[in-house]
């Protein structure tokens, strides 16, 4: 019956080495790598990843797709500018999580000069993790 329930019938453990870097889910001034994901674990409905943003950064604008997007943030302070013309903001920290709604576009911005951020995120799919958008919009 575990069997069943599991895609190897175990639990796995991912170490920080055994993260992936997906190229097909990579935002300007992000690195995000994969550890609960198909490519990692054989898992099919969620993906789990850790992100890191430089100090003083900004990524590119993107979103999720249909794909809702939970981040915890581990270390460092974040803004989040979103809207379809990035005109509203809202600030997190270290032990704060953020809710990110399917299509919403955004981008995060390393608040620190001296402290990279690092967030876990957990996604609601393995498909269309990002689309990144041309910015600024066109007129």
């Amino acid at each position: 019956m575990a069997h069943e329930q599991g895609v190897a019938g175990e639990l796995r453990v991912i170490h920080p080495e055994q993260r992936q870097v997906e190229g097909r889910h990579q935002t300007a001034g992000m690195l995000r790598t994969a550890a609960i994901a198909n490519v990692t674990t054989g898992s099919q409905h969620i993906w789990m990843g850790y992100v890191t943003l430089p100090p003083g950064s900004i990524s590119g604008v993107h979103h999720h797709a249909n794909c809702e997007t939970g981040i915890y943030l581990l270390r460092g302070r974040a803004r989040f500018d979103f809207g379809p013309r990035l005109e509203r903001s809202v600030e997190a920290g270290p032990g704060d999580f953020v809710w990110v709604p399917p299509f919403v576009i955004h981008r995060e911005s390393n608040l620190s000069q001296e402290e990279p951020i690092e967030m876990i995120l957990a996604r609601s799919s393995q498909e269309t993790l990002v689309v990144n958008v041309d910015w600024p919009p066109a007129e």
